[in-house]
Order: structure tokens, then C-alpha cells, then sequence
């Protein structure tokens, strides 16, 4: 009766996986702080990609790990197009086609020596503008090697539409601009550092929101429609709730949610620990972002809740 009645349903079409592909390790390596997760080779990621794919997940979200010799000021890493996160791109796509959609974070974080998200001016501060011209370069090579959507999730002012400008430069239309709408200064992203080793000393909350500020967000989600998102989203997702809420009844595009790092951690732990249930406790808040509005869940769980869901039906 319960099932027969149910308001809010999970399907595994909902769910994203993020994956961490890492330059020069011949073994995927653990990240302690997210236990089950892993920074993989060229070869396990491909075969993650085909377990999602087989396990009914919608799409895979690629992030990339360059050798820390390989960081600088610019990160060119990120835009070279030999670089780890485009070399897997197009690894990820020769294994999965179209089949699966396949995503890739533009960002520059996980590429820079001192781990901001952008450029940074003479007096230390993030340019702005600076950082506009990279990701514009950064998204025309995701989208030639292969991505189906990108992701600009370093919340610099004007990126949707520096983007969407990129991309239809070089006749990339069809490649789709997930934004990352509303995107938080959190204290919930320490276990995602240690999965792309980030550099990054002091906070960013510069660029990043106000945890205490919910109109803020709606700013931001009006000035991305108009600058052409295709996609929204909404991170972290299990403190945001209201906002995701929020977002989801203001517009009529596909809405995602990225339950992160900090999220995932914090029910492994105490589930190790024998305080929770761990796959209820997976599902219950899997559920709550689903019933909040999110059509598109990022969420580290994806293959093993898909199975899951599948194997209830």
C-alpha cells in the first residue's frame, strides 16, 4: 500500500555519477575520506562508465586529477587537449557512445598551483574576467573531446553565457550547459579536496554563496536562464533543500542537486560506526532531494542505489 501510494518515486535514470579519473597511477586509489569512492586510471573509469550505464544510470560527471608537476597559475592543464580530464572524455566515450551521458566539470581548481577556481590578479583576489576567457577555451576542448554536456561550476559572474558563446563558436550547439546555479561556500566540500588534491590554501567564499542567503540564489538562476543554461543545479543538496525547493517551482528547466562529498562521508562514517542504517539512510536522503525537486541527482551512491532500485521493482 505504501509503494501503490507513494508521492515522490526514484528511478535510476535520476542519478549522476561523479567520478575522479587520476593522471599517472597504474591503480585506482582510495580516497580515506570517502570510503568506497577512488581516484581511477584511464581503464577502471571506462569500466565504471559501463557499470552505470548498466545499472540504469542517466549520466556519468568527469573530473579530472593531473600530476601535481603539471599545475600552474593559468592551470593549462585544464585546456590542454592531452590533458587527464580530456584524454578520459574521450576514453569514456569511446567505451559508452551515446548510450550514457557523458559530463565533464569546467572548472580550473583542480589544475591550478594555488587551487582557486580562476585567474588571480596581482593582488591575489580571483579576476574575473580573466577567468571568463579560460573557461571559454577550457569548454571548447571538453566539447571536442567528447563531452555531451559541460558543467561550469566555478561561479564567476557571466560564465553561462561565455560559455553557451564558446561552445556555438565552434559549432558545438548541441553540447548542453548544466550550471551550477547555486553554489555554496560549504564546510561539506573537505572530502572532495583530497579526491582532486586540491591546492587550494583559505576559502572561497569570494566567488561561492552565503550558506544564510536563499535570494541570492534566485539572482543567480535568472541571470543563467538568460544567459542560456540549459540545466540548473543546486550545491550541496541535503542543506539546501529549501533552495532546491525554490529553484524547482521558479523554473521550467531540468533541475539537478549534487549531494557531495561531505554528504556521502558523514552516512558512511556513522554508518561504520553502527549509528545508522547505511542503505536506508542512503535512500532516505535520495529521496528527500527527489521530493524537493531535483530531477537529476550527483551523487556518489549512483550505480549501487540504481541496483538497488532496480532489484526492488
Amino acid at each position: 500500500m505504501r509503494r501503490m501510494v507513494a508521492e515522490t518515486r526514484l528511478h535510476p535514470a535520476d542519478l549522476i555519477l561523479p567520478a575522479f579519473v587520476r593522471e599517472g597511477v597504474t591503480e585506482p586509489v582510495p580516497i580515506e575520506a570517502m570510503p568506497g569512492v577512488v581516484q581511477h586510471t584511464r581503464d577502471t573509469l571506462r569500466r565504471a562508465a559501463v557499470e552505470a550505464l548498466e545499472a540504469g544510470v542517466s549520466g556519468i560527471m568527469l573530473f579530472g586529477v593531473p600530476e601535481e608537476a603539471k599545475k600552474d597559475a593559468l592551470g593549462t592543464a585544464g585546456t590542454d587537449p592531452d590533458g587527464i580530464l580530456q584524454v578520459a572524455l574521450r576514453d569514456v566515450r569511446a567505451e559508452v557512445g551515446d548510450e550514457l551521458i557523458v559530463m565533464s566539470d569546467l572548472c580550473l581548481d583542480e589544475y591550478t598551483d594555488h587551487g582557486h577556481c580562476g585567474v588571480l590578479a596581482d593582488d591575489g583576489r580571483v579576476d574575473n574576467d580573466a577567468t571568463l576567457e579560460r573557461y571559454a577555451e577550457m569548454a571548447q576542448v571538453q566539447a571536442d573531446a567528447g563531452a555531451h554536456v559541460v558543467g561550469p561550476s566555478g561561479m564567476m559572474d557571466g560564465q553561462v553565457g561565455v560559455v553557451r558563446d564558446a561552445l556555438d563558436t565552434i559549432g558545438k550547439e548541441d553540447v548542453s550547459v548544466l550550471a551550477y546555479t547555486a553554489k555554496y561556500s560549504s564546510a561539506f566540500y573537505g572530502p572532495f579536496r583530497e579526491a582532486v588534491g586540491s591546492s587550494l590554501k583559505g576559502d572561497r567564499k569570494t566567488y561561492q554563496q552565503d550558506p544564510a542567503n536563499l535570494r541570492e540564489s534566485m539572482r543567480e538562476l535568472a541571470l543563467d536562464l538568460e544567459e542560456g543554461a540549459d540545466m540548473v543545479m543546486v550545491k550541496p543538496a541535503g542543506p539546501y533543500l529549501d533552495v532546491l525547493a525554490k529553484v524547482a517551482e521558479a523554473v521550467d528547466v531540468p533541475v539537478a542537486a549534487y549531494q557531495i562529498s561531505g554528504e556521502y562521508a558523514m552516512v558512511e562514517a556513522a554508518a561504520q560506526r553502527g549509528w545508522i542504517d547505511r542503505d536506508k539512510a542512503i535512500m532516505e536522503t535520495l529521496t528527500g532531494i527527489r521530493r524537493a525537486g531535483a530531477k537529476m541527482i550527483l551523487t556518489y551512491w549512483a550505480t549501487e542505489a540504481a541496483r538497488a532500485l532496480r532489484s526492488a521493482r
